[in-house]
């Protein structure tokens, strides 16, 4: 399997999310780690495309309360 499917289209779109809304915030991968009691790695495998690591549905409830915003803000409109 090529590292490029290891993720799919949907696990893509809800990590390129949180990552834009990491960003905006100006926080960094560390910021998310502390927050979701995990490791920096673990944030850094999640937004790599080596990695089959990606949120679960606990860590987008975590990610909106810090965001302040609704889990369902992390999903497509549509069906991808």
């Amino acid at each position: 399997m090529s590292s490029k499917n290891l993720k799919s289209k949907i696990d893509w779109f809800i990590i390129s999310q949180v990552k834009e809304m990491r960003l905006q915030l100006a926080l960094e991968q560390d910021d998310l780690a502390i927050h979701l009691g995990v490791s920096n790695g673990f944030i850094g495998q999640i937004e790599s495309p080596n990695f089959r690591a990606k949120y679960n549905n606990n860590h987008l409830n975590e990610l909106a309360k810090l965001f302040m915003c609704s889990p369902r803000d992390f999903f497509p409109e549509k069906p991808l």
